[in-house]
């Protein structure tokens, strides 16, 4: 069970992550420190001034504020009686489960992955308990849920390069996505193998993963466009010219369906957010000038809560090696 509650649980560790005190919080925010104590234990309902008064010092773009909102009335009530009475899980449950995720994986873009990775370590063994044990009409949305909160674990594993674990995850919520039948959480679980292949300089490893998750059927055109740039990205650091440009080719074929809107499990995939994986492609393929042209465009186009995010380091260092060698 997640003690200190969802929101209680993210804050307090992201205060960890920056190294300051509840007492410092409190004096930060004009909130009394007994009250701020009472939040992160979970046992009070943090008020949307506090929420707010946090997220700015947090610099949270508003999804602190987010997450408070949409625990607020009864919906941490509703999270806490379907963790202690799993057989009963009904549907307003896991709709707040899902939107609670929702702007956590917000938060990740936001503060980073190593202040989340606490929080939903002890909330993906929760909810997994839960769905083992859920009986009911809701138990196949409960699972879609589970399923994409193991994933989103595991890239805060990923991300933080803690191999391992994030290999152990993604497995298993490739797993879970098969057992809910949900194609779009299965492949994104599978290009988050390919992920951890390219930060590990393994090409053959990303061309093995990230061809499993565009040949995945069930799979977003956004996912598969992405998926099958990667894969000519990998191609091309292998030296497999020709192929490399004919994955790079059925990519481009997939960009009008790939505008329409992205799965909600996915959602950073935009046509901005393509430019980025078609620069990774382009500089795989040594054609420099289109990746410099891509990655800017793809940096400088994404949204105010992801331009700083901790997975943009990996974009602008690939940007900076195009630029040198063009």
């Amino acid at each position: 069970m997640v003690e200190s509650g969802e929101f209680g649980c993210v804050a307090r560790a992201a205060l960890e992550d920056r190294h300051m005190s509840i007492r410092a919080a409190a004096r930060a925010v004009s909130f009394d420190h007994a009250y701020l104590s009472r939040v992160f234990a979970g046992r009070q309902t943090p008020s949307p001034q506090l929420a707010e008064a946090l997220d700015k010092l947090l610099d949270a773009n508003g999804v602190l504020v987010d997450l408070a909102a949409r625990l607020a009335n009864d919906g941490q009530e509703r999270i806490a009686h379907a963790l202690t009475h799993p057989t009963r899980v009904d549907g307003p449950a896991v709709k707040v489960m899902a939107d609670v995720l929702a702007a956590q994986r917000r938060l990740d873009d936001v503060l980073g992955p190593a202040a989340l990775i606490a929080p939903l370590d002890a909330q993906t063994d929760a909810w997994k308990s839960m769905l083992r044990e859920a009986r009911g009409p809701h138990r196949g949305a409960l699972a879609e849920v589970v399923a994409e909160t193991v994933q989103f674990t595991g890239w805060l594993y990923a991300s933080t390069r803690q191999d391992a674990k994030a290999v152990r995850l993604l497995d298993e919520a490739s797993d879970l996505a098969d057992e809910a039948d949900n194609g779009t959480l299965a492949a994104q679980a599978l290009n988050f193998r390919g992920y951890i292949a390219r930060q590990q300089g393994n090409p053959r490893g990303m061309v093995r993963w990230f061809s499993a998750a565009y040949n995945t059927p069930g799979a977003h055109a956004a996912q598969r466009m992405g998926d099958a740039a990667q894969v000519a990205q990998g191609l091309g650091d292998l030296g497999q010219m020709d192929q490399a440009r004919r994955l790079l080719d059925e990519a481009m074929s997939l960009e009008d369906a790939a505008n329409d809107q992205p799965p909600g499990t996915a959602y950073w995939l935009t046509p901005t957010f393509q430019r980025l994986n078609l620069g990774l492609a382009h500089l795989g393929l040594r054609e420099y000038d289109l990746a410099v042209d891509h990655l800017t465009a793809g940096l400088q186009g994404l949204p105010a809560d992801q331009q700083e995010a901790e997975w943009t380091k990996e974009h602008r260092g690939e940007l900076a090696k195009a630029e040198a060698r063009r």
